[in-house]
Parts: C-alpha cells; structure tokens; sequence
C-alpha cells in the first residue's frame, strides 16, 4: 500500500504527520522534492523521530536550492520537472510517500499539480488539516480536488490546535472520517511521534 501524505496548504505540519503515519504503520518513507532548506531535509527530520527499525527511507527526486512552488524553484535551478520523472522505488513494505507544498502547487510550466502527481504515484492520501481562520473551506475544497481526481482519500488527520466545531462540520460536509487530532508538541521527539502513532484510526 502506497499512502500519500497531503495538506490544505503549505505550512500545516506535513511532514510531522508523515512521521506519525510511517511510525504507526513502519513503513518506508518518501519525500518526492523538497524546495528550499536543503541543510535540514524533510526525510532528516522523520528519520530523526522515527523510532522503529523496519522503516527504509528513499531519496528524493528532486532537490530544489530555492523556497517556493517547485515551477519556480526549478526554473532558477534550470530543472525541467515532469511526472514521468518520479517512480515509486522498488519497496516491499508500506510506503508513506509526502507531498510538497498544497495540492494545486504547480512541478512544472505545463500545469502539472502536486494532486496530479499523487494521483499517479498512490493508492490512497491522508489529508492533513489544521484549524485557521479559513481552513474550513481550504480543506473542503481540498477533499473536492481529490474525488474530482479519483484519488481515494483515508481519512484527515488535524494538526495542532483542536477546534471541535470546525472539526465537526468538515467531518460532516466532506463524508471523510476525521482518523486523528495531533496536539501541537512541546517537544518534537521520538516519544511524541511514539505516543501520537498509537492514536491514529486507520
């Protein structure tokens, strides 16, 4: 099973949730590219807080100098990106595999999407969420932009803050079942993600 990890938008702690999901089901892990940052890489941060033994991690295709939507990161980087570039890795497990950036973020000048990458690369997505002035409608139509691309969603999993209204009324208009409520961590560690795997509902 292939699980892509996305989010209604750009800073909504992705990369956090993709290490309680790989941790909870020790799985392998994959970041497809990474824009920007590139002394401290998103597959760093998740070996660093994955506690199990059995999780591989992948390479990423791509690694972008600059912190913006990957089209323009790798115009500056002179970089043509195109699906057909990605391929999943030869694996034998479960495999998380974390987007970049919000699903309509363009990879390349002809309008692909990160939604349209995932749509060729997963089985299914866990959707990350988290509770903002607007984030209602972000994450409503996030979950339409996954059914109108046939993309099989496994739950929402909110990070941070907890708003149980807002919660309530995105569980009940989108017909996706909310699969976990990660606090935010007064200190990211092994034992946070440990603690946090164990409450996931898949």
């Amino acid at each position: 099973m292939t699980i892509g990890i996305v989010g209604i938008d750009t800073e909504v702690g992705k990369t956090i949730i993709s290490a309680i999901v790989t941790e909870a089901l020790q799985a392998d892990y994959w970041k497809v590219l990474q824009a920007g940052d590139l002394h401290q890489l998103d597959t760093d941060t998740v070996k660093s807080l994955v506690s199990n033994t059995k999780t591989k991690f992948y390479k990423e295709r791509y690694l972008l100098t600059q912190p913006m939507s990957p089209h323009a990161a790798a115009n500056i980087d002179g970089i043509q990106i195109n699906i057909s570039d990605f391929k999943l890795p030869k694996i034998e497990n479960d495999l998380v595999v974390e987007g970049a950036g919000g699903l309509l973020v363009p990879i390349n000048e002809k309008g692909d999407m990160i939604v349209d990458l995932f749509a060729e690369l997963v089985d299914e997505v866990i959707l990350v969420s988290k509770n903002y002035l607007g984030s209602i409608n972000h994450t409503l139509m996030s979950v339409e932009i996954l059914k109108q691309k046939k993309i099989k969603i496994k739950g929402i999993i909110f990070n941070g803050i907890s708003n149980p209204e807002s919660e309530r009324i995105i569980e009940k208009l989108s017909g996706i079942k909310i699969i976990g409520k990660i606090p935010f961590a007064d200190c990211l560690n092994k034992e946070f993600v440990l603690k946090s795997a164990k409450q996931i509902d898949f």
